[in-house]
């Protein structure tokens, strides 16, 4: 559970495509856009932001609530269209737990986003 969370975009028109294209599909839009800053989340209630920067650094990990294990998988083929890099399929992780339904990509500077879903398959 968080309230929100900060990642650097050092080229923010990429970031913008990446998220915009990867979040719809999990309900989450962007509800914030100015000033080197865009916030995403449900409804006007940004909870993902991202910050245009000029430096990297150490990647993040941000797992993303999917409603229901289509949503993880449109999450991960709108992030591959949109350059995201694959770093784990659609698919259970019963290591992770017995419902535990995810996929991972690495956003355009690098950060591991996840969009999980925990209902069993119905």
């Amino acid at each position: 559970m968080f309230d929100h969370i900060g990642l650097k975009a050092t080229n923010m028109a990429a970031s913008l495509g990446f998220y915009d294209a990867a979040l719809k599909p999990l309900g989450y839009l962007r509800c914030y856009d100015g000033d080197g800053l865009a916030g995403y989340g449900p409804g006007d209630q940004p909870m993902l932001w991202l910050h245009a920067s000029d430096k990297t650094g150490a990647g993040t990990h941000v797992a993303l609530s999917a409603p229901d294990r289509a949503a993880v998988h449109a999450f991960h083929a709108a992030g591959l269209r949109a350059q995201g890099r694959d770093n784990g399929g659609p698919g259970p992780r019963p290591d992770y737990g017995p419902t535990y339904y995810a996929a991972f990509l690495l956003d355009p500077d690098g950060n591991n986003i996840e969009a999980v879903c925990m209902t069993a398959a119905g």
